[in-house]
């Protein structure tokens, strides 16, 4: 029987190539690893974080129990070590000292975070994180948000939606929100929309430190002097992606399986350079694209596939891209959409109210983890 060991359990990645390997390899042995017990939907978060008048935090942290529609799949709670590659297969060592043997190995460790989004792995911690997050933006009256990509966007929305009357204002290091992966028209137009609700916003400057909160005078990298009371950091690692969660890759590996941005450079087939019995998707591969959910789907589709014909010597197939689409809510009943293909369409209130801002693809997620 082949052992299938996943890293990593995020509800687009991880999870999802686990649970279609699960009927789609049954004679295979599929073992889930991730730090948390339930799977964490992301897009939930800066709502979540910011206030309390919903019901995400019960719904949108989403168990493991139902994700195996076969009884081959195991979920293992524990925090990965070390991995050792053998010859052919290997195994990874957890943090408390238990050893799991792979004949395929597949990481998806996601990103590194900070911030509002920085949850802990201690799951016993996380009501209080999310509790004490709440409460800092109830009490600040000024708030900064230093990056005006999607994360800083969707939180000057919620933000807005709970307070009208606080002052929002998102610092963002370009000349227009989100980056140049999306066409000018529609950067444009978010910020007019996110104008429009009162929030401020400074382009083409930086704030270089978060102090801690309560009353102080930000200074920007050009000198500008912002009153804030709370300062959130809202980019992460760079105007483009989080950092990529691959300390124990490098640790194991070598720093030659990284790139300058620490992620993990794969072959089209999703495979490590040197190690073809491992293969690497999701926000922390060195594939050219924009970091989201839909690529860590796009890429656990190819990955499934890919893995299935390893394990029966068949020949891998490429993974191919994705055409580059964003949908950012603006509060609870509205915001923008861009879909990269025909012209370039973008779409506004009415579309991102029904695919997105009223529900944060909960029903979704929790579909696919099997709920």
């Amino acid at each position: 029987m082949s052992k299938v060991v996943i890293v990593g359990a995020g509800t687009g990645g991880g999870s999802a190539v686990a649970r279609a390997l699960s009927t789609k390899l049954p004679s295979a042995k599929i073992t889930l690893i991730n730090p948390l017990p339930y799977a964490i939907s992301r897009p939930t978060l800066p709502r979540m974080t910011v206030s309390a008048q919903n019901d995400l935090f019960d719904t949108a942290l989403v168990p493991y129990d139902k994700l195996f529609p076969s009884p081959n799949g195991t979920f293992v709670q524990g925090v990965v070590e070390t991995i050792r590659p053998g010859t052919k297969g290997g195994a990874v060592v957890l943090a408390d000292g238990k050893e799991l043997p792979y004949d395929v190995l597949v990481l998806a460790p996601g990103s590194t975070w900070e911030g509002p989004l920085d949850f802990p792995v201690d799951p016993a911690a996380v009501k209080d994180f999310v509790s004490e997050s709440r409460g800092r933006f109830k009490k600040a009256q000024k708030i900064v948000l230093v990056g005006g990509g999607a994360v800083g966007v969707e939180y000057a929305g919620e933000i807005k939606d709970e307070w009208p009357n606080k002052e929002v204002t998102i610092v963002h290091g370009d000349s227009a929100l989100l980056n140049s992966t999306y066409p000018d028209r529609f950067r444009k137009g978010l910020e007019k929309s996110i104008g429009a609700r009162g929030i401020k916003i400074v382009l083409n400057d930086f704030v270089d430190e978060i102090p801690a909160p309560g009353p102080a005078s930000v200074k920007t990298r050009k000198g500008a002097a912002i009153d804030a009371d709370l300062v959130v950091r809202s980019f992460f690692g760079s105007l483009k992606a989080p950092r990529p969660n691959t300390a124990f890759v490098v640790r194991s590996l070598g720093a030659d399986v990284v790139d300058e941005r620490n992620q993990i450079k794969v072959k089209p087939t999703l495979q490590l350079l040197n190690h073809p019995d491992i293969f690497a998707l999701g926000d922390a591969v060195n594939i050219a694209e924009q970091k989201q959910v839909m690529k860590a789907m796009a890429h656990a589709g190819v990955a499934v596939g890919n893995i299935i014909a390893h394990v029966s010597g068949k020949p891998l197939k490429p993974y191919k891209g994705s055409t580059e689409m964003i949908v950012i809510t603006n509060g609870k009943n509205g915001g923008k959409a861009y879909m990269g293909f025909l012209w370039g369409i973008t779409l506004g209130d009415w579309f991102v109210r029904m695919v997105k801002s009223k529900t944060l693809l909960v029903p979704m997620t929790r579909g696919a983890m099997g709920y």
